[in-house]
């Protein structure tokens, strides 16, 4: 059955062919942890470990490598700006390598909370300098590189194709907007690969380099270190579609200047998930953290499947009613699959029809209606139907091992508080029901309150 994935560097779907076969290395750019991944963050991370499962389901064992950017990511979109570990060092009063290794634990965390699969190597880039600055090196060998009085910088005019992913040519991006103008820079695409400490001050996060004390560029830790964990060129690079134009542009020059040859064979880029229909930021004050779903009484787990309902490449709206309908849809589905029979043998028919979905450039909400006809198919045994879901959610990752043919036995202490919540809500005493539905929380069950009733189910 062809796998075929959409390849931003050809602008086309392509069949995917491994450089080794039954192998797959893959990159996936990670998160700059100077605070808490947002969910515009995950839907990338997620987009990653959908791909990564879909890759081991058609048999393929995948190394991934994804990076945890502690250090160089500036504030502006080039060069410029204070650090951001720095900005949140000062903002939180901690170290910048507390801040960053508070951050970095919260992320391992909340992608557990998602059900992500741990990458097979995290590396930072703090801990991965001198491989920056040894590719930093080569290509000032190779005559690529030039030096002002803020940095080592890459000259993007000595590489001809520069741009290519995003199909602009070099003569026609600008400086300016979100990127603030440097004088020095003699083209405006040209980006740092190191860059000199402040003379007036030490930085918290510094090091010795041939060219001065300094820190790495943003770009230059993501070509050293999928180079030292996956060689080059690799199979496939994955990140948010906001990385095209420059990051994504400046990793492929820098291998491509030094190794002469390309980075990866496919570059695959996720679309942005937009908030009541607009961009998501900060300083709009739409930035949902994880923290802020549970606040509001949705699992992790609801936010994934609410991410299966559009295809990656397609911009996905978030709204609150529509993270409601996914969890609606998410706990049926909890409820139906737990009165299954134990798992039996599996329709072959029906994860072939998942496989073609999954398998055309990932197409999860067509994926996501065929478990939804397994699961109204009458003329399947609920045993065949739970041992094929299982075999469906190795890809989907709704952790539906942890229901299927699982009835649900409540502790006596949670069924007398369940008791004792439905009278006060027959006597509208609506402050005990709520403080009830916190003590049935915290001894691990979520209640819902539906036209049929209270429903409890685990929390997950």
């Amino acid at each position: 059955m062809t796998l075929q994935f959409f390849n931003t560097l050809s602008k086309k779907k392509e069949e995917f062919t491994p450089i080794n076969t039954g192998k797959v290395g893959m990159y996936s750019c990670g998160p700059t942890v100077y605070q808490a991944a947002s969910i515009g963050n995950f839907r990338s991370f997620i987009f990653s470990d959908l791909l990564r499962r879909v890759l081991e389901f058609n048999g393929y064992e995948v190394k991934q490598v994804m990076n945890i950017t502690d250090v160089g990511h500036l504030v502006g979109d080039g060069d410029t700006g204070e650090d951001k570990m720095i900005k949140a060092m000062r903002q939180e009063g901690k170290s910048a390598w507390d801040v960053a290794e508070f951050y970095t634990e919260l992320f391992i965390h909340d992608m557990e909370l998602l059900n992500i699969k741990r990458p097979t190597v995290l590396p930072k880039a703090t801990a991965h300098i001198d491989d920056q600055i040894e590719l930093t090196k080569t290509l000032e060998e190779k005559g690529f590189t030039y030096t002002t009085s803020d940095g080592v910088y890459f000259d993007t005019s000595k590489l001809a194709d520069y741009g290519k992913l995003s199909g602009q040519k070099l003569s026609e991006k600008e400086e300016g907007a979100r990127v603030e103008k440097n004088p020095e820079k003699k083209n405006p695409t040209d980006f740092a690969l190191w860059k000199f400490s402040p003379k007036d001050g030490k930085r918290e996060m510094e090091w010795d380099s041939p060219w001065g004390i300094g820190f790495p560029g943003w770009a230059i830790e993501c070509s050293a270190m999928s180079e030292k964990y996956l060689d080059s060129p690799f199979d496939i690079h994955t990140g948010g579609e906001d990385h095209i134009p420059v990051h994504h542009a400046n990793e492929m020059a820098q291998t491509e200047a030094a190794r002469g040859h390309e980075l990866a064979n496919y570059w695959m880029h996720n679309a942005f998930l937009t908030v009541q229909g607009g961009k998501m930021s900060k300083s709009l004050g739409n930035t949902y953290t994880l923290e802020d779903l549970a606040e509001k009484g949705f699992e992790p787990l609801v936010f994934r499947y609410f991410l299966l309902g559009a295809q990656y490449r397609q911009p996905q709206n978030f709204t609150w009613e529509a993270l409601g309908a996914a969890q609606n849809a998410l706990h049926n589905l909890e409820d139906i699959v737990r009165a299954w029979d134990r798992p039996g043998e599996v329709n072959k028919e029906v994860i072939n029809k998942f496989k073609t979905q999954v398998n055309d450039d990932l197409n999860l909400p067509a994926a996501l209606a065929e478990v939804w006809n397994l699961v109204g198919n009458e003329e399947l045994e609920s045993s065949v139907k739970a041992a094929t879901i299982l075999e469906l959610d190795d890809v989907l990752g709704l952790k539906l091992d942890d229901i299927v043919a699982k009835s649900l036995l409540l502790p006596q202490v949670v069924e007398k508080m369940l008791k004792d919540r439905e009278l006060a809500r027959i006597e509208k005493d609506f402050e005990e029901s709520d403080r009830l539905r916190e003590e049935i929380k915290a001894s691990g069950y979520l209640v819902e309150d539906t036209a049929e009733g209270q429903k409890v189910r685990e929390a997950r």
